[in-house]
């Protein structure tokens, strides 16, 4: 009885998406707080409509803010429409056209980058260890000399005590 009363409405549910969605981007807390529905319950709708492949940003942060999925989804949902069409999708959703047109930008210059052969990884991973070894080396050394400056301050003190107690000669 009690898990029945949990359920919402698909009217709820569009209504939360809708605040979620672009250009609103409004957060789960707020939309928790203002309407009453809880916190888990939103990111579990939230989860399940990116699957669906919604754009749904994780925050009101700036379009900056966005996951790399989101601003991926926004290029694909983009990439047929004219200047017209990306305008008017643009102010549907609170994006300008040149931010999409960097976006889409970005996701052509990562496969820009060459994929590493396995013998390049190989070489990498043993750099990689090498580097690890010499810093490990290195974090010694310096415990090493750490422990030398301070015996050496130690008995520097000692020294002066010394002095102080018998005199400056240290004969007397």
């Amino acid at each position: 009885m009690a898990r029945a009363m949990c359920r919402h409405s698909e009217a709820v549910k569009a209504v939360v998406r809708r605040r979620m969605s672009p250009p609103y981007r409004q957060s789960v807390a707020r939309i928790s707080e203002e309407m009453g529905i809880y916190v888990i319950t939103l990111y579990k709708w939230r989860k399940a409509w990116r699957l669906q492949g919604e754009v749904v940003p994780a925050s009101e942060k700036d379009l900056e803010g966005w996951s790399a999925t989101d601003k991926f989804t926004v290029v694909l949902e983009t990439a047929g429409l004219n200047a017209t069409e990306l305008s008017g999708y643009g102010r549907e959703r609170g994006l300008f056209p040149q931010k999409v047109e960097r976006w889409r930008q970005a996701s052509q210059d990562a496969n820009d980058k060459p994929v590493l052969t396995l013998k390049e990884q190989k070489e990498l991973e043993k750099l990689r260890a090498q580097n690890q070894r010499e810093i490990k080396r290195l974090k010694q050394e310096l415990r090493r000399k750490e422990k030398a400056l301070v015996e050496a301050a130690a008995l520097l003190m000692a020294a002066k005590k010394s002095q102080a107690f018998w005199g400056e000669d240290g004969d007397d």
